[in-house]
């Protein structure tokens, strides 16, 4: 054993020293963060673990074999020491936690050395994500990182707790399960005990948590790993994490109030900061006519307004066009935003929602209103006076504001509305950060229509139970049905979604006929479910709740890698590992998988 290691138990962590602890006899261990060489007068070296930094003093007066041993450290050397805590009186650092104090050392050991990283562990490691992914584990040991994992630790502290007094069961249900076609893309994993046969890997435990219902659990819960096969998009990951949630016998309301307290739970933990409940309700419809986007961020107003009966026949062959062709016209009122934007700034707005990443629009039209009350700019000459002035108290224009107004197909001027709200909001400074805006979304279409598809698809998934009146329509206007859907919306992000689920069997046959499905491929997608739903299934709901998301919104952070500990790049590559990689003919043949002896044909 070492001179320390093996001796002595570390005192607490490097940041939890104050000037309280003055004259304390302490054992720290962790990592060399950085280190000042005075001379003969001592060395400055600051210690990292987990909980932060204290610094530490190495005088030859106080200890020769110690202040030897720290010439010679270098950056992420792992070392113990044992030493007095000092108070620093004038010279105390305002920027560190611990900065009241410092550690004389009077031993020091070197636990294990460190090689050059290849980057500095540092909050600003000026390296790019390619580099720290490839050293995760660096990564990981920087203060921002390790307090991101803090929080999230935290989340899931408190949705156990809090869960577990409401009553809820927490059960796992099974990640390698029958591969049901229909929504996101499974990853498959052959199976080598039976040949040509494979499982799925679990996007969601959807219909296992419906099945613990059947089977009488009444509340269960589980924090659980989700996977799908999706195409590179720069914020999803193959693999993330869900808190999942399912109850027996509830309603809608039921269910919010079942959430909201845990979600109230986890941001007082995280934040001491308890939010207001019940949340805001808006319904679906409202989300779109209001901002264009089911996720609205309520931090700020800039609230759409649908135009396209006022402007309809008015002589402008834009949005003549697109009227007669059952499109939309949706405008913005920005308050004094006529000196606010110049030329160039509006024409940086058009081009915004004219990215396909963006919106895809054809175009931005807009006005200014002058001190006077008269219109100016390219929407002025167009619009008959009378026009104008419906639209002005449509949407209730005053001198110096500025009218934005996008016209196109229906999803095109919604999202095009939407991303000029939240553009327009970012460059005036409209958005409050310290503001947290939840808000449920409710009574959603039970169905839409998919141009990928050409056919009607589930808006949530095919076991959402329709609102009760609106059951006469499934046969005669399916697109106007709404759903028993709803998703929790915080600051612009859907942070939970779920619904009441179809616990009768005629109405499941009457939502799977709508959606074109014939029994024999229902029976052969669910029929598990099915059956067991023969067998007195009863009334249940659920939701579930993005664990990667809440710790990006509570953390502070953009990315869901940084909140994520080994995740994979846009590519869906681990390129610390190096995942995935090739196999060997042997393991494949034990698979059951063809392989050519022909390496052109692999």
């Amino acid at each position: 054993m070492g001179a320390i290691f093996g001796k002595h138990s570390r005192s607490c962590d490097c940041g939890s020293l104050r000037a309280g602890d003055s004259g304390r006899e302490v054992t720290l261990m962790g990592w060399v963060s950085r280190r000042r060489d005075l001379g003969k007068a001592g060395q400055f070296v600051v210690l990292r673990d987990r909980g932060g930094e204290t610094q530490l003093f190495l005088s030859p007066e106080v200890s020769a074999e110690a202040f030897e041993l720290g010439s010679g450290l270098h950056a992420e050397d792992c070392v113990a020491v044992r030493g007095r805590v000092q108070d620093r009186g004038e010279n105390r650092n305002p920027h560190m936690a611990t900065g009241e104090i410092e550690v004389h050392v009077t031993e020091l050991e070197v636990l294990s050395r460190s090689e050059t990283p290849p980057f500095p562990v540092r909050d600003d490691p000026g390296a790019g994500e390619p580099l720290r992914l490839k050293h995760r584990y660096l990564d990981l040991r920087r203060g921002a990182m390790q307090r991101i994992f803090r929080v999230r630790s935290q989340i899931t502290s408190a949705v156990r707790q809090t869960l577990s007094a409401r009553g809820f069961q927490e059960v796992e249900t099974p990640m390698l399960i029958k591969y049901t076609p229909g929504g996101a893309r499974n990853f498959l994993v052959p199976s080598r005990l039976h040949e040509g046969r494979f499982f799925a890997l679990a996007e969601s435990p959807q219909i296992f948590k419906q099945l613990l219902m059947v089977a009488g659990f009444d509340r269960y819960f589980q924090i659980v790993r989700c996977f799908r096969d999706e195409n590179p998009r720069q914020d999803r990951q193959a693999e993330f994490t869900q808190i999942d949630l399912e109850m027996s016998f509830v309603t809608e309301e039921e269910v919010f109030a079942e959430v909201e307290a845990m979600v109230a739970s986890v941001w007082e933990t995280v934040t001491n900061e308890r939010p207001e409940t019940p949340f805001l309700r808006m319904t679906w419809s409202d989300a779109m006519a209001r901002y264009g986007t089911d996720k609205p961020d309520l931090r700020f107003g800039l609230e759409h307004v649908t135009i396209t009966k006022l402007v309809a026949g008015s002589g402008f062959r834009v949005f003549d066009a697109v009227t007669e062709a059952g499109g939309m016209v949706k405008a913005l009122r920005v308050e004094g935003g006529a000196a606010r934007f110049s030329r160039k700034g509006m024409d940086e707005l058009t081009r915004h929602v004219q990215k396909e990443e963006v919106a895809g629009a054809k175009g931005l039209a807009f006005a200014k209103v002058d001190p006077e009350g008269a219109w100016k700019g390219p929407l002025a000459k167009p619009l008959s006076p009378e026009v104008q002035a419906r639209i002005s108290e449509a949407v209730g224009l005053q001198p110096g504001d500025l009218l934005l107004v996008v016209a196109d197909r229906a999803p095109v001027a919604h999202r095009a509305a939407d991303a000029l709200r939240r553009e327009v909001a970012a460059r005036l400074g409209l958005v409050d950060e310290d503001r947290w805006c939840f808000c449920w979304i409710t009574d959603f279409p039970l169905l839409q229509w998919s141009e990928e598809a050409q056919r009607l698809t589930p808006s949530h998934h095919p076991f959402t139970m329709p609102r009760p009146e609106d059951l006469d329509l499934l046969e005669t206007a399916p697109e106007r049905v709404r759903a028993l859907a709803y998703d929790l919306v915080l600051n612009g992000n859907e942070i939970a979604g779920g619904s009441i689920r179809i616990h009768d069997a005629a109405v499941q046959a009457r939502v799977l006929e709508a959606l074109g499905m014939s029994e024999e491929e229902a029976r052969a997608k669910f029929g598990f479910l099915m059956d067991a739903f023969r067998y007195g299934p009863p009334p249940h709901g659920g939701i579930a709740a993005g664990l990667d998301r809440l710790t990006m919104l509570l953390a502070g952070t953009e990315s869901i890698r940084d909140v994520i500990a080994f995740p994979k790049t846009i590519n869906a590559q681990d390129l610390m590992t190096g995942a995935p990689d090739p196999v060997s003919p042997d393991q494949l043949r034990e698979l059951h998988i063809q392989v050519s002896d022909d390496p052109t044909t692999r």
